[in-house]
């Protein structure tokens, strides 16, 4: 080599751009193993945020399945409850029928009995004053008028229908409401 060729700035610029290349490449080799690494940090980073998102999602579809199981639960013992009311409410419905059902009957006979009471006062007190129109007599004690009032009303072998039992049930409360 002469030194022309040494000295020349083409052969130093050709060293030293071998010199950068060499240590660029290094460089480069480390830059890129460097970003290669961040790569593969990321992507792990990445694959476990998924892992324990996809955990937080079961965990939530969990929960939620269980909460389902629990309200389902809980409806079947309000059904159950709504159950029983209803069979209550029917039952009370059924006996309120029939003391509706024996309150008329009750009501009527009350009704008769007044009438009564009044016939025979009305009686007692044509009676007492004469104004009857003359009596009848019913009781076979001889005509004339004159001596047997007729006490048909009060015999108590004729308040044998007034002494019963009330009729009213179940099945006449129905007739009785639906007329």
């Amino acid at each position: 080599m002469n030194k022309t060729e040494l000295g020349s700035p083409t052969s130093n610029s050709s060293i030293s751009t071998t010199g950068l290349q060499n240590s660029g490449s290094e460089s480069d080799l480390r830059q890129r193993d460097l970003i290669d690494e961040r790569k593969r940090k990321r992507k792990q980073s990445n694959r476990e945020s998924a892992r324990r998102s996809r955990m937080r999602k079961q965990k939530h579809v969990d929960d939620l399945t269980a909460q389902v199981a629990h309200l389902r639960k809980e409806n079947g013992h309000i059904v159950a409850g709504i159950s029983v009311t209803t069979e209550h409410y029917v039952t009370i419905e059924a006996e309120n029928s029939i003391l509706r059902a024996q309150l008329l009957e009750l009501n009527h006979r009350l009704e008769s009995l007044n009438e009564i009471v009044e016939f025979v006062e009305s009686s007692s007190f044509e009676m007492e004053t004469g104004q009857g129109g003359g009596l009848i007599d019913f009781g076979g004690g001889g005509g004339g008028g004159g001596g047997g009032f007729y006490d048909g009303v009060m015999s108590t072998l004729n308040l044998g229908f007034y002494n019963q039992p009330i009729m009213a049930s179940a099945s006449t409360a129905g007739d009785v409401f639906n007329c």
